[in-house]
C-alpha cells in the first residue's frame, strides 16, 4: 500500500495539449524526485541527505500518465526499514500525512511563503502522538535546513514555465488514502523569479530579532523579525563569524527554544545586515555583517 501519491501537473500553453519541452520537463522531474526523496528521508530517518538515491525506508515509483494536461504522479511506498525508525507498526496514512505536510512546508518556504510550523507540522505531530503513534517529532530547524537543500531542485521544477514556456503553471497535489489536496502554492513565473534572482542592498540596516534556527556548519539559520512578522533566513558573513557573535546567536536560539520570553527580552539579538531581495522587492534573507 502506498503511503502517499504526489502529482506534478503542468497547465497552460502547449501543456494544455499534453505537449511539453522534453529537456525542461526532464530536469523538472529530476528536481521533483529529489525534493520529494529528501523530504521523505528526513521524515523517516531524521537525516538530511544530499543525494536522492540515498533515500532509505521508502521507494518512489512513477505511475502511468493519465489523459489531460501534462502530469506525472509519484508513489511513495514504505519498506520495512522505515517502520523500525518510526516506532511499532504505524499506519501508512500517518506517515503519508506527515510527508505530505512536510513537502508542503518545504515547497511553500522555498517559494517565499511563510508557514507557521507550530500550527501545521508541529500540531500534526502532537495530534498523532495523542492517538498513540510512536513517531519522531522533528524540530522546525530540521525542515528549514531541508528547505535550503531543496532550493535548486524546486527551481528546476519551474523549467517548463521559465525556460521553454511550454507551460504557465504547475500544481502539486498529494493523495493519502482517499484524501486529495493541492499544496498551498502553485509554481508560476513569479515564484520562479523569487527563487532564481537575488539582489543585495548597497547599504546595511539594523535589525532586532530572535533566532529560531541555526546551523553551526553553514553559518545559516532563521531569525524572527517583528517588522516582517515571520522568520527570515540569514547567513553570517565572515566579519560576524567570531566566537562572540556565534555565542549571541546560539544563546538567542536556546532561549527562544525554551520560550523564556515570547515578546523578546533575552531572546533578542541586534545586528546589522544587508537585505537580499527578489526582483519584485520581496525580502528573501539577511546577510549579517555584525551582531551588536
Amino acid at each position: 500500500m502506498a503511503a502517499l501519491e504526489v502529482t506534478l501537473s503542468y497547465t497552460g500553453n502547449r501543456a494544455e495539449d499534453n505537449e511539453i519541452d522534453l529537456y525542461d520537463v526532464g530536469q523538472a522531474l529530476i528536481g521533483f524526485q529529489r525534493s520529494l526523496a529528501l523530504t521523505t528521508h528526513l521524515v523517516l530517518n531524521d537525516e538530511i541527505i544530499t543525494q536522492a538515491p540515498s533515500l532509505t525506508g521508502a521507494q518512489i515509483l512513477a505511475l502511468p500518465a493519465n489523459d489531460g494536461s501534462w502530469k506525472l504522479t509519484a508513489q511513495v511506498t514504505l519498506v520495512a526499514a522505515a517502520l523500525y525508525h518510526l516506532g511499532t507498526a504505524p499506519k501508512d496514512t500517518v506517515i503519508g500525512n506527515l510527508i505530505s505536510s512536510a513537502y508542503d512546508y518545504v515547497i511553500s518556504e522555498t517559494l517565499g511563503f511563510h508557514v507557521d510550523y507550530n500550527k501545521t507540522l508541529g500540531q500534526q505531530y502532537e495530534e498523532e502522538k495523542q492517538k498513540g503513534a510512536e513517531i519522531m517529532q522533528l524540530p522546525q530547524s530540521r525542515f528549514d535546513s531541508l528547505t535550503e537543500k531543496c532550493e535548486v531542485a524546486i527551481r528546476d521544477m519551474h523549467r517548463p514555465i521559465a525556460k521553454s514556456r511550454t507551460a504557465t503553471q504547475a500544481v502539486i497535489t498529494t493523495k493519502v488514502g482517499a484524501h486529495t489536496r493541492d499544496l498551498a502554492h502553485p509554481l508560476n513565473f513569479e515564484t520562479y523569479e523569487y527563487i532564481a534572482h537575488t539582489d543585495r542592498s548597497s547599504d546595511s540596516f539594523e535589525f532586532v530579532g530572535r533566532v529560531s534556527s541555526y546551523n553551526i556548519n553553514t553559518f545559516k539559520g532563521r531569525v524572527y523579525v517583528a517588522e516582517q512578522g515571520r522568520p527570515v533566513p540569514f547567513e553570517l558573513g565572515e566579519s560576524a563569524r567570531n566566537i562572540e557573535s556565534i555565542v549571541k546567536v546560539t544563546t538567542s536560539l536556546g532561549a527562544n527554544a525554551q520560550r523564556k520570553s515570547r515578546e523578546g527580552g533575552d531572546t533578542d539579538i541586534v545586528f546589522n545586515a544587508f537585505r537580499n531581495t527578489s526582483r519584485s522587492g520581496r525580502l528573501k534573507g539577511l546577510f549579517i555583517t555584525e551582531i551588536l
